[in-house]
């Protein structure tokens, strides 16, 4: 097998049994690194050590990201002027925190024979949040329900 030291210089190919040696006199743990290799790669390293560096950047790395959560707002295809307006106000204000935003239709009863109404109901949806949302799905009819998304704009000031 090809040997590897702590510093990441090759010692060379050598039998298993002296590897083994190395490792036990530096009082360091013997890691394969490629075991399909031909030779299969070895290298010396303390493994707990190497355990708990890679735990601790999966840590970090995990603290810094951000999980996009999808906002969803409802609506029939008879809501008032007012009440559209509000839930394009709370649709802005989750694409501001930087949620995707699912908005649905729902067709009821003698509804589902007008759902070029839900249609455009959606397409005002999208062009009121235009500023700061790009659509992501066009509306489509899925049931009763017709969906869309909407996510946020990326700019050069609110990206994380």
């Amino acid at each position: 097998m090809r040997l590897i030291s702590a510093q990441g210089e090759q010692l060379g190919i050598m039998p298993l049994a002296e590897a083994m040696a190395k490792a036990s006199e530096a009082d360091l743990d013997l890691v394969k690194i490629s075991p399909n290799a031909v030779p299969p790669v070895c290298k010396l390293m303390d493994y707990g050590k190497y355990r708990f560096e890679q735990t601790k950047r999966d840590k970090e790395a995990k603290k810094n990201q951000r999980i996009v959560e999808i906002k969803e707002v409802r609506m029939s295809p008879g809501i008032d002027v007012n009440d559209f307006n509000v839930k394009v106000r709370n649709a802005q204000r989750f694409l501001a925190d930087g949620n995707r935003v699912k908005v649905a239709v729902r067709f009821r009863g003698r509804e589902m024979a007008h759902t070029d109404i839900g249609k455009r109901l959606l397409e005002k949806f999208a062009a009121d949040c235009a500023e700061v949302a790009t659509m992501d799905k066009e509306p489509k009819l899925d049931g009763r329900h017709m969906t869309m998304f909407l996510s946020c704009r990326q700019t050069k000031d609110n990206k994380k």
